[in-house]
């Protein structure tokens, strides 16, 4: 589990979890917490319990979306019948003692808290997330709760990096379609026509234009990282069959 100092503040439990310490084999060595992988489900859930026991949660309060790359945003007050996840990419909780988990493997985890007002979330932005405006939903449903965006800290986990996100020439023009000045986070690629896409510093940036008070990047690597980090575009590239799911979490105590 890695920790922020920006995120470590009294009666907030927080972690981004690698794929290290769990009970899973083969490719979803060993701590994938993904339910929708291919993995045994009782393996990803007694991994799930070991996550919900580091943030002092009950395991059936560690809660995660069914996650669409949307910028749907939803309030939780309580954990929700199995099967009964709600379609969302972020999640954001007043309610003490749940912990609100992402589901990641490249695309970018990101935790929110005011600790004052002690309103925390956490939300999933993949391309189209963030392009569409995940973190948008996620601070306007925390201010719905009583946050204050200028009070908000908020921190980028482990995701694909520059260097290793390649995309092709569709790609580029969605988000400068958006705004011109997004054309700052591509540089070209080796291959003719394509570009290496800086999602990290996207979404950094994007935050602080919304007024978040706080922004940190972690600046850590799942494509680059294979002993800490599953990678969805490393499987792809072996060709592999399946892969494990990262798990990045916040709670109120």
């Amino acid at each position: 589990m890695i920790e922020s100092h920006s995120l470590t503040h009294a009666g907030i439990a927080h972690g981004f979890f690698t794929r290290e310490g769990g009970q899973s084999t083969g490719l979803f060595a060993s701590l994938n917490c993904g339910l929708g992988s291919g993995d045994d489900r009782d393996t990803v859930l007694r991994n799930r319990a070991l996550v919900a026991a580091r943030l002092r949660v009950a395991p059936e309060a560690l809660l995660s979306a069914w996650q669409v790359h949307s910028a749907e945003a939803v309030l939780v007050t309580g954990p929700w019948p199995d099967g009964e996840r709600p379609q969302a990419d972020a999640m954001v909780t007043c309610t003490p003692g749940l912990a609100l988990g992402v589901l990641t493997a490249d695309c970018g985890p990101v935790l929110f808290a005011d600790p004052q007002a002690r309103v925390v979330g956490a939300a999933h932005a993949g391309w189209k997330g963030a392009l569409t405006g995940i973190t948008t939903s996620t601070i306007a449903l925390m201010e719905a709760q009583g946050a204050d965006r200028r009070r908000m800290i908020a921190v980028i986990g482990p995701m694909i990096s520059r260097h290793a996100y390649e995309v092709g020439p569709e790609f580029a023009p969605r988000f400068t379609a958006a705004d011109p000045a997004n054309a700052r986070y591509f540089t070209p690629a080796a291959r003719t026509g394509h570009s290496m896409f800086d999602l990290p510093a996207y979404l950094a940036d994007r935050l602080r234009a919304e007024g978040v008070g706080q922004v940190s990047d972690l600046s850590l690597c799942t494509f680059s990282d294979e002993k800490r980090f599953f990678s969805y575009r490393r499987t792809t590239h072996r060709k592999e069959q399946d892969y494990g799911r990262l798990i990045s979490a916040i709670a109120l105590s």
